[in-house]
């Protein structure tokens, strides 16, 4: 019994002693824990309150730079105001010398009007003295001497005035012609020209000599249709890989050599393709001389001009006067008219305008029996253009009278551009004028619908109609129109007349 009872009083005791060991440990335990804690919580704070004293040192250097900044321009702005502050002052101080300048003028100004006001008096009381004496003397009174001396003085001053009028006549005069050269000159100086060169005949470059019997056809069907439908002579020869292509009129030699490029290009050639590719490569060039007369009107600063003037401004690429190419001498009078005017101090848009159309006469699709000046007047006028332009475009050859200032200077740089050594060559205008008079006297029959002078004018081709001339009335025309022209023109050597009559029957299958 008391072995139980010890035993279980062992139990207790042990139980309890491990109660305090276990307690003793979870207190240390707990002690470490909150040490630890502690000592993560000091280390955070640390950390915290070092991260805050660099933000609180970074916010604090840029609150220093923007206070630097600030005072750096409230500083400038000072500067700036102070040196306003001494240019005012030294204007000031310069005004109040020249006020101080201005009075000690002003009071030395009074004293001699003072001055001259007693000599003015004085000089009244010795000319009435001399007056009175000089009447004494001569015996007439105050007045009518003063008179007969005025009407004296007036005499001599007249005289005077003529001697020094014509001098000033003569001198205006010399100085006039003196700038008028050195404007004509420094035009002609700033203008680029070129040398007139003019040809009646086109080469046409061909890959090799087999296309040239392409071109001639059977029985030269293809060559004479080209011929016919063109107007222009066709020369194949022995000339390597080249055709000839001739004719007075640049137009016709245009559509033929492009008519020609295309249809080798094409490869199809015969009599029906040749009308058609003709009749499409005709419309082209209308086209090309629309926008020949758009680029030039733009490269000469010519704006709201007529689209129809515009046309024939670009069919000038096509025409000559006296071998010059019309287009080049119209540009070219436009920039010297614009350089001359802009010397004078005239209106310089309205004298290149007046420039570049001044020959738009010799370009109409009809030309009637009007002087190319009064002709060019009267289109302008038609489309619009302004009454100076029109008067410069009428008088460049004195057809009518000048009324503005622009046209005496149109006048000059037409003759200028025209009389330069070089641009223009009388012999080929004489010889287009001789072959358009040949095709116009053709022209003039009944019957006849297009005619051709080829060979430099040494054969005249004449298109007539089937239905309205006969084979006799063919034979009658042919005759009665080289008798025509012996009797009448002028020529070298013989000119072949050829009357053509073709009949055609054309209908359309659907």
């Amino acid at each position: 019994m008391e072995i139980v009872i010890g035993l279980l009083i062992g139990l207790v005791g042990g139980g309890g002693v491990v109660a305090i060991v276990q307690q003793t440990m979870l207190k240390a335990k707990r002690e470490k824990m909150i040490k630890d804690a502690e000592s993560e919580g000091e280390s955070i704070k640390k950390d915290k309150i070092f991260q805050a004293k660099e933000n609180f040192l970074r916010l604090k250097e840029e609150h220093e730079i923007t206070i630097k900044e600030k005072e750096r321009r409230v500083q400038s702005g000072e500067d700036r105001i102070r040196n306003k502050e001494k240019s005012v002052n030294q204007k000031m101080e310069d005004f109040g010398r020249k006020e101080k300048d201005i009075e000690k003028k002003q009071l030395e100004l009074d004293t001699k009007i003072q001055a001259l006001e007693v000599k003015s008096q004085e000089l009244d009381k010795m000319q009435q003295k001399r007056v009175a004496e000089l009447s004494k003397i001569s015996g007439l009174p105050a007045e009518e001497a003063k008179t007969m001396l005025v009407e004296a003085l007036k005499d001599e001053a007249r005289t005077n005035a003529l001697v020094h009028i014509k001098e000033i006549v003569e001198e205006s005069k010399l100085n006039a012609n003196r700038e008028a050269r050195k404007i004509v000159i420094q035009s002609i100086q700033r203008v680029a020209t070129e040398q007139a060169i003019e040809n009646a005949v086109s080469v046409f470059n061909i890959e090799s000599d087999e296309i040239k019997g392409r071109i001639i056809g059977r029985e030269g069907r293809n060559i004479r249709a080209l011929e016919a439908a063109t107007g222009v002579e066709i020369v194949v020869d022995d000339t390597p890989e080249a055709i000839i292509l001739s004719c007075f009129d640049p137009v016709r030699r245009e559509i033929a050599r492009l008519a020609l490029h295309q249809l080798v290009s094409d490869g199809r050639i015969h009599p029906a393709r040749i009308e058609e590719v003709v009749a499409k490569t005709r419309k082209q060039l209308e086209e090309e001389i629309a926008e020949t007369g758009r680029r030039t009107c733009i490269d000469l600063g010519i704006h709201g001009l007529h689209p129809e003037l515009t046309r024939m401004v670009g069919r000038m690429k096509y025409r000559s006067s006296y071998g010059q190419n019309l287009l080049q001498h119209s540009r070219e009078v436009a920039n010297l008219c614009a350089i001359m005017a802009a010397e004078l101090g005239l209106n310089v848009k309205i004298a290149k305008r007046a420039g570049l159309l001044h020959d738009i006469g010799k370009v109409p699709d009809e030309e009637p029996e009007l002087p190319h000046a009064i002709l060019g007047m009267k289109i302008a006028e038609k489309y619009g253009e302004k009454a100076e332009v029109l008067n410069a475009i009428g008088a460049h050859h004195d057809e009518i009278e000048m009324t503005s200032l622009i046209s005496p200077i149109v006048q000059v740089c037409d003759a200028v551009s025209g009389a330069r050594p070089g641009a223009r060559r009388e012999i080929v205008d004489a010889y287009i004028k001789r072959i358009k008079d040949l095709e116009a006297l053709a022209l003039s029959y009944d019957g006849v619908s297009s005619a051709f002078a080829i060979q430099a004018g040494r054969e005249l081709r004449i298109m007539v109609e089937a239905e309205k001339v006969t084979d006799a009335r063919a034979d009658e025309l042919s005759f009665t129109i080289s008798h025509r022209i012996q009797t009448e023109m002028t020529y070298p050597g013989q000119v072949k007349v050829t009357v053509i009559r073709e009949k055609r029957s054309v209908n359309y299958a659907k």
